[in-house]
């Protein structure tokens, strides 16, 4: 099987192709809506038959988009260009020519073909067939080429999907750069008060290749995105889709479909990659930066035969290029893909047709439109802000002043509480200033009285010392007459003895007269005899007797009345002695009792009182004690 596509030079006029193809797809929509007011009509006429009709054969499709899933019955005879159509027409979908519908067939992706039936292709058997829609050719710049909000939110939300599979490379800067574009996109702008930390934890931003490239944590990758988040306020969605995809289009990868190939005669294995400026040649293991490159606009003539394909330049001059694949499906879906990306570098350098202008118009108009309903929802997200933050301010301000006024009315319940207090205090001062003006009287009153007590106590110290010399003296004289009374008595004693003396001599001296004078009428007398003699013995006796008595009552009348005047004397000065006591110790009594009230009310600020002067007689004291300890203990 032989298959050859000429592309013409730049020159190739698309426009009446173009046209035709708007010209069947009007008229392709009005056969549908004829067909369904048709369909709608024999409806209803097949209710009311009783179907005499037979209803058309239809198979169930699922139609897989990157946000939705959508799931049609179609009819056995439609071709892929019905599907197709219905889908574009479902989604709301005008710019057509970038999308298609993809399938899998053995482990290999394949296009839906628009102009065969569905079910003559090559589609899985399953119920309902899975179709994926999804951008088959890509824009060179697609600020300018993209123009329906929807096929920019398609086109954003492929090349997030390809970029996070790691289809698209892309540096880890970048990737921190759009996944920010990704999130203002999805959450509007960043407000701290809304957005707190964490709150992109369940959003997939970033490839994991990046993820593990570095050692940090979702916390630290989350604060590098929030960062540049935060600058993007005030973008729109689709403007954040559009500056994601106009820093995405930069990238190597970007809009490359790769197939493996090998080379003619050494078999070595390349990349080949499909783009919207041509063909390129990669190595296996760099598929960023190509070995060579075949532009659109430099290319004459691509064919392939079973599984060779064949690239032909524009310049005869250069070399034929020759590849095989594995697979005469692949060659398949690389001329479909050649052809498709020719066409639309065509068209990109000719004049936009009447369909696409009205389309740029209308978008034109809708953007300004948004643009003006953005300003004014801006405005008035700006006066209801800047209202709230007046409002705001004028709560804090009234509750500012409600404390202030707390605060003020506390101060003024405090200054009245202090004003009453200081009232009391003061009162107080004056009721203490008053006693102390009473204490003060009192204490002048008690200095004076103890000026004159203490003059008393020094006139009575006086007596009492004159008092105590006079003791002393008298003391000092009974020590002498004691003495002089003991010597007496030493006296009396030694006459008493010699006077016993005496008596005694006298006695042995008469006993020995006695026994002299009588001896023989002692030895001789006879009982007659004997009372002859009485009255010489009796008055011997007698004088005796008498001599001893008349001495003993003396001397005992003598010693009886020296002891008798002697206990009186002492009796007397003990007497004396009491009565002093008694008076030096309430004397000190009293002294003491004074000196502790002038200790208790103490002397006034600022004078003094002249303490009362106290002489110590250690000397005379001492003596006088020794004399009454003598005293007490005779």
């Amino acid at each position: 099987m032989e298959c050859a596509w000429v592309l013409k030079p730049l020159t190739f006029d698309c426009n009446s192709r173009i046209y035709h193809w708007s010209v069947e797809l009007t008229q392709l929509s009005q056969r549908q809506s004829q067909f369904r007011h048709t369909a709608t009509d024999s409806e209803l006429k097949m209710s009311i038959l009783g179907l005499k009709k037979k209803q058309p054969k239809t198979f169930k499709v699922k139609v897989i988009t990157m946000d939705a899933e959508m799931e049609f019955s179609c009819e056995v005879k439609w071709k892929g260009k019905d599907l197709f159509d219905l889908v574009c027409r479902t989604i709301g979908l005008r710019e057509t020519w970038f999308f298609g519908l993809r399938y899998k067939v053995k482990d290999t992706n394949a296009w839906l073909k628009t102009e065969k039936r569905v079910l003559d292709q090559d589609v899985p058997k399953d119920s309902p067939i899975t179709f994926h829609f999804l951008a088959k050719f890509f824009p060179e710049k697609v600020e300018e080429e993209l123009v329906q909000e929807i096929t920019q939110h398609l086109f954003f939300l492929q090349v997030k999907k390809q970029i996070l599979d790691e289809e698209i490379f892309c540096s880890p800067e970048a990737t921190v750069l759009l996944a920010s574009y990704a999130v203002q996109a999805k959450y509007g702008d960043y407000d701290p008060n809304f957005h707190k930390p964490g709150f992109l934890a369940q959003d997939e931003l970033l490839p994991k290749r990046v993820l593990m490239q570095y050692q940090m944590t979702p916390d630290m990758w989350e604060e590098k995105i929030t960062a540049w988040y935060a600058e993007h306020r005030g973008i729109a969605r689709d403007e954040a889709e559009m500056e994601y995809l106009k820093i995405a289009q930069d990238l190597e990868m970007y809009g490359v479909s790769y197939f493996s190939i090998t080379q003619n005669k050494r078999d070595t294995e390349l990349l080949l990659g499909v783009d919207a400026q041509g063909l390129h040649i990669y190595s296996p293991n760099s598929k960023l930066t190509p070995n060579k490159s075949f532009p659109w606009s430099g290319i004459r003539n691509i064919s392939y035969s079973e599984k060779e394909f064949t690239i032909k330049p524009l310049d005869k001059k250069k070399d034929v290029f020759k590849f095989y694949s594995s697979q005469l499906r692949v060659n398949k879906l690389i001329l479909q893909l050649c052809i498709g990306n020719h066409d639309l570098f065509m068209r990109r350098r000719k004049v936009d047709s009447i369909e696409v202008q009205q389309m740029k118009a209308l978008a034109k108009e809708e953007k300004a439109r948004k643009k003006m309903e953005r300003q004014v929802l801006a405005r008035e997200k700006q006066l209801r802000e800047e209202a709230e933050r007046a409002k705001e301010e004028m709560e804090r301000r009234m509750f500012q002043l409600q404390d202030e006024a707390r605060m003020a009315n506390e101060a003024l319940i405090r200054s009245e509480e202090t004003a009453d207090l200081l009232a009391e205090k003061a009162q107080i001062a004056e009721e203490e200033a008053k006693l102390l003006a009473h204490k003060a009287a009192e204490a002048e009153q008690e200095r004076q009285r103890l000026e004159v007590t203490a003059l008393k106590t020094k006139e009575e110290k006086r007596l009492m010392e004159q008092k105590m010399r006079e003791a002393e003296q008298l003391a000092v004289k009974l020590v002498e007459q004691s003495e002089r009374r003991l010597k007496e008595a030493d006296h009396l004693k030694q006459d008493l003895n010699e006077a016993k003396d005496a008596e005694r001599r006298a006695k042995q001296k008469l006993l020995e007269i006695t026994k002299t004078t009588y001896p023989v009428i002692a030895s001789y007398s006879t009982p007659p005899a004997a009372t002859e003699y009485p009255d010489v013995s009796a008055e011997t006796g007698s004088l005796r007797m008498d001599f001893k008595d008349s001495d003993m009552k003396r001397l005992s009348m003598e010693i009886e009345r020296e002891r008798l005047e002697y206990m009186e004397k002492s009796k007397h000065l003990q007497d004396q002695l009491k009565e002093l006591k008694s008076e030096i110790e309430s004397l000190k009594l009293e002294e003491q009792q004074q000196q502790a009230g002038l200790f208790s009310l103490g002397p006034p600020q600022g004078r003094g009182y002249p303490e009362p002067m106290y002489l110590p007689h250690s000397n005379r004291n001492s003596a006088y004690m020794s004399q009454m300890a003598y005293f007490e203990e005779v």
